[in-house]
């Protein structure tokens, strides 16, 4: 557990399904914590299965979720070194309102590859399934539903050009480099 009264860090994963944001923050969940960091992980998917099923992909549902998920990083925030948040959290105004309710310990992590890769890679199937017409409104795909990437990311991972422990390592330094961690 953390030291009463010690500031963790709140880093939001951000970019489309099928970036590598989950990856990313797994691989850095375990290093952190093997070196002897407390670590909370948050993931996006995780959320909407367990906490927030009502909620669906309309504009405001995405916002009430991230609403809801940075309520939830800041309050693990208190108990944790570091809290990891990977979700697409698609829209600019929704990842500065995360950046308001967490504060100063809010990293803005762009897990940033073009979408042509996110759908070669199609993890979870759902670009096949938005593609063939059987999810409405997919984020990234659909002009109703566009994937606004960030202007000023704390931080930018480009997944296309790294691997899995090339990406991990440029976050790590990141952290070491803003006393982070």
């Amino acid at each position: 557990m953390k030291k009463v009264g010690k500031e963790g860090s709140v880093l939001w994963f951000t970019g489309l399904s099928g970036s590598g944001k989950t990856a990313i923050a797994l691989k850095l969940k375990e290093l952190l914590e093997s070196r002897g960091k407390s670590v909370a992980l948050i993931d996006g998917d995780d959320i909407r299965k367990e906490k927030h099923k009502h909620l669906g992909f309309s504009r405001e549902d995405i916002r009430e979720n991230n609403r809801l998920i940075a309520n939830l990083a800041l309050e693990r925030e208190k108990e944790f070194d570091v809290v990891l948040v990977p979700i697409i959290s698609p829209y600019r105004e929704d990842r500065a309102s995360a950046s308001s309710i967490i504060g100063r310990g809010f990293t803005e992590l762009f897990v940033n590859a073009p979408l042509e890769i996110c759908i070669e890679r199609d993890v979870k199937g759902l670009y096949k399934k938005a593609l063939r017409g059987e999810i409405e409104n997919f984020i990234g795909l659909s002009p109703s539903s566009p994937y606004e990437p960030p202007e000023k990311p704390d931080i930018e991972i480009k997944t296309a050009e790294l691997n899995i422990d090339e990406s991990v390592d440029g976050v790590l330094k990141f952290l070491k480099d803003r006393n982070l961690l």
